[in-house]
């Protein structure tokens, strides 16, 4: 069995999050995809969207048998490092392959990464990269899937619009941005 783990905020989930998990599910080699929205970043200090808020959006948004959204990291009701989650699903499913979906951005800083060294063992990373971001594969090996979509979620939350929300999901989110007192 070959998984991978597809972790972030998502606050809030927008079109390019799904496109990447359905365009990673065409490309490589998998049995499962797993989406794990965090209680918090470890390298952020807030959220804008509750944490099971947003994992609802993303179960509502997601419908596919290849596809699983995970409360594990939400329910440690903290800020979880990568490792401790591969550790946790490498438990789980025990796979032949575990990947992990990270975005170019995050390249530069991965070295940084708790447990890199061991994390870096223990799974095949696919690279999201887009249009202003530089990737070299001199820290890390890894697939390299690029995309066109120009938004990311903090872009989304500073110039909220819902063009780039999925449509299945566009009202739950107008209806939470507007309960956290967001302007839209």
């Amino acid at each position: 069995m070959n998984i991978a783990i597809f972790g972030g905020s998502f606050d809030p989930p927008h079109i390019g999050h799904e496109k990447i998990a359905y365009q990673v599910l065409d490309i490589v080699d998998i049995d499962k995809l797993i989406v794990v929205p965090t209680y918090l970043n470890p390298f952020k200090n807030k959220f804008h969207l509750e944490p099971f808020e947003r994992f609802e959006l993303l179960d509502n948004l997601f419908n596919s048998d290849k596809i699983e959204i995970s409360k594990f990291e939400i329910n440690q009701n903290r800020a979880v490092a990568s490792i401790e989650t591969i550790e946790h699903f490498k438990r789980i499913y025990k796979p032949h392959n575990i990947y992990l979906i990270i975005g170019a951005d995050n390249l530069k800083s991965i070295h940084l990464w708790n447990n890199f060294e061991k994390l870096n063992q223990l799974v095949k990373f696919i690279v999201i990269s887009r249009d202003g971001y530089e990737v070299k594969d001199d820290i890390i090996q890894f697939i390299n899937i690029k995309m066109d979509i120009k938004i990311s979620s903090t872009t989304l939350r500073e110039k909220f619009d819902l063009k780039y929300i999925p449509k299945k999901i566009q009202q739950k989110v107008k209806q939470l941005w507007k309960k956290e007192s967001k302007e839209l």
